[in-house]
């Protein structure tokens, strides 16, 4: 049975933080499934920084299908999960499937890894408190509030939790997470 790996995101996720963890675990070796709130056709979208702008900008960005609800997700069915950022996050942690999903590998120690906005998720799901973490710089005092410690870093690792600060730390994040994974959850 292969090792499989959830990434949780819905419309609005940043393409290349769904993606290049998508892909990057696929070559591994690792089965990628991605949930949503419903199995449709996501929209991503792309964040860029440009001249003149004091945050980021957002343009359309690919599209890609869910293969899962959240409501189906059997966690224990997954060995990690990833949590990518953009705006999903920001309504997403309000969903409480999307909560349990999250809790429950936190609670069962798995490699959860999450970038930019994602923590917003984690947070929500309560799995912060007392953890080293990062994400996107504007997130600082969002973390302080969930009780977690802020590293302004490209990837922080504490225990089997690893996080980024947005799509420029890819390789770093990528790098630290598949350390863990590779530790905790060996392809087959």
């Amino acid at each position: 049975m292969p090792t499989k790996i959830l990434i949780v995101t819905g419309d609005a996720a940043e393409s290349l933080e769904v993606l290049y963890p998508y892909q990057r675990l696929r070559e591994e070796g690792y089965e990628v499934h991605i949930a949503a709130p419903a199995v449709k056709k996501l929209r991503f979208v792309v964040h860029d920084f440009e001249d003149g702008f004091d945050t980021y900008t957002e343009k359309p960005g690919y599209t890609w299908p869910a293969d899962i609800a959240f409501a189906d997700v059997v966690t224990e069915d997954y060995e990690a999960v990833v949590v990518p950022g953009g705006r999903a996050p920001e309504y997403l942690r309000n969903d409480p499937e999307v909560r349990r999903i999250l809790a429950a590998f936190a609670d069962a120690d798995k490699p959860i890894a999450q970038i930019c906005h994602g923590p917003l998720i984690t947070a929500a799901a309560g799995t912060l408190e007392g953890r080293r973490v990062t994400a996107y710089p504007a997130l600082e005092l969002d973390m302080k509030a969930a009780g977690a410690h802020f590293e302004d870093s490209e990837a922080v690792v504490d225990g089997t939790l690893v996080s980024a600060r947005a799509w420029p730390d890819h390789s770093a994040w990528m790098r630290e997470f598949l350390t863990v994974l590779r530790g905790k959850a060996p392809l087959v």
